[in-house]
């Protein structure tokens, strides 16, 4: 049986930007290194910035704001290691609808309260029942409507929305940078790329403990990755890529660039050193990626790196730039 046709285009991207900046917000770029010699100059596009301090909320607003009264009255649930939680539950709670998430036990202590405080019913769960979740589009557990947290036409066209602004504030961008988890952030950013920019490289950034994205593309069909570990890139680095997912990434995405766990501290301790911010695992990871010699070497002029979030546990962040 074929795969259903997508729904994921420039179009669409285009549409969900009428939508989602009715809670997320257009968030900035800065150089990473504004004095920095040899290599492309590096510029770092905030995603911590969003109201839920992640890019998920662009997603989200645009996932829900497409759900009919009907469907919002059920309410609303998702599976998550915590960002897109929050970015389901904000969207939720600015439409009137109630919330529940299935979060996975490797989210850290700063997203679960974020998750509470934003009013979603929280129901934990092992890594590997939320991943089957994500797998299957479906829990026993949970009720209402699912919002997928990555595999859903809406949700990756309200991520596209992020390119859009790359595209205005970088004009000459000529490659991308953006960690994956499930891939939706790829996606979006992929297809805006392809479709109003082709010359621009799209780089996946994953964490050594997973990076099944990696091991998908060279064997050139969807994987998962059997040495999957947890680690503080609790944001990227999912256990499989979907095959659902699989013909999006493998159309829009250039290459996987495979980072160390000590790579990806370097890169937080090195944004906060010269830029002042917390970027969390999976933004750091995708920093590292920016500065490994697969992309540096690789004779770009301008690269973008997607910081897609900055929620991470304060003690955590601290012993991982301290060490």
């Amino acid at each position: 049986m074929s795969a259903p046709a997508r729904a994921i285009s420039l179009e669409t991207v285009k549409d969900a930007a009428t939508r989602v900046y009715s809670v997320a917000v257009h968030t900035p770029v800065i150089r990473l290194d504004p004095i920095a010699r040899g290599g492309p100059e590096i510029f770092l596009k905030l995603e911590i910035f969003q109201p839920i301090g992640s890019f998920k909320l662009r997603g989200a607003a645009n996932a829900v704001a497409k759900l009919s009264r009907e469907a919002l009255a059920e309410g609303v649930w998702t599976v998550s290691a915590g960002n897109a939680a929050q970015g389901v539950a904000l969207a939720a709670r600015e439409a009137g609808a109630k919330a529940s998430v299935l979060v996975m036990d490797t989210a850290p202590a700063t997203k679960i309260a974020s998750i509470e405080r934003l009013g979603a019913t929280i129901h934990r769960a092992p890594y590997e029942e939320c991943w089957r979740a994500v797998e299957n589009h479906r829990s026993d557990r949970m009720t209402g409507r699912f919002v997928h947290p990555f595999d859903d036409d809406d949700f990756i066209s309200g991520n596209g929305t992020c390119a859009l602004e790359i595209l205005e504030q970088v004009p000459d961008v000529d490659a991308v940078v953006a960690s994956i988890g499930g891939g939706g952030l790829l996606a979006g950013v992929g297809c805006v790329m392809r479709a109003a920019r082709p010359g621009v490289k799209v780089y996946a950034a994953e964490p050594e403990t997973a990076a099944p994205l990696s091991v998908s593309m060279a064997s050139g069909r969807p994987e998962r990755f059997d040495a999957w570990t947890a680690s503080y890139v609790d944001g990227a680095g999912g256990k499989s890529v979907l095959p659902s997912m699989w013909p999006l990434l493998q159309q829009w995405v250039d290459a996987s660039i495979v980072v160390s766990l000590d790579d990806t501290g370097r890169a937080m301790r090195l944004a906060a050193e010269r830029c002042h911010i917390i970027a969390e695992g999976a933004g750091a990871c995708a920093i590292a990626a920016a500065l490994s010699p697969q992309v540096r070497n690789a004779g770009h002029t301008k690269v973008v790196v997607i910081v897609s979030g900055g929620n991470i546990d304060l003690s955590r962040f601290c012993s991982l730039v301290t060490a």
